[in-house]
């Protein structure tokens, strides 16, 4: 076998957030999908090291997909975090960030606000926010 297996920390909870990616923010989705998960199958290993056992040897890596700007100074960088187990030649899907937006994302169609979109539990704090940058870049 070439190449390394993904596999899931929680599959179903990673599932989900992936879905949720996959709706509210296709570009992230697609670079994903298509060109990250590929390389990572083939031991490319993209992104951030975040931390390494030489006992174990495993390495996390924290990854971060592109994602509109507004978008990520509302709810913040978009990321895939992942554990690479060398000796076993698996790669370990760990989560994907913001979980928060997600996961809400996923359990309950999202309003947008100016064409970004916001939780439903804190609605008013985004729209503060979407506002504030707004008014901050002049718009």
């Amino acid at each position: 076998m070439k190449g390394y297996v993904l596999d899931y920390v929680n599959e179903n909870e990673f599932k989900k957030l992936e879905r949720a990616l996959k709706k509210y923010n296709m570009i992230a989705f697609k670079k994903l999908n298509f060109d990250y998960y590929p390389m990572i199958r083939s031991g490319k290993f993209v992104g951030t090291l975040k931390s390494q056992s030489k006992k174990n040897k495993t390495a996390t890596y924290e990854l971060k997909l592109p994602s509109d700007k507004l978008f990520t100074q509302i709810h913040g960088e978009v990321k895939l975090i992942y554990t690479v187990h060398e000796k076993e030649k698996v790669v370990m899907l760990e989560t994907l960030t913001p979980e928060d937006i997600l996961l809400e994302g996923h359990r309950s169609e999202l309003t947008t606000y100016k064409g970004i979109m916001i939780s439903k539990e804190n609605a008013s704090k985004d729209m503060f926010k979407i506002d504030l940058l707004n008014m901050m870049q002049g718009k």
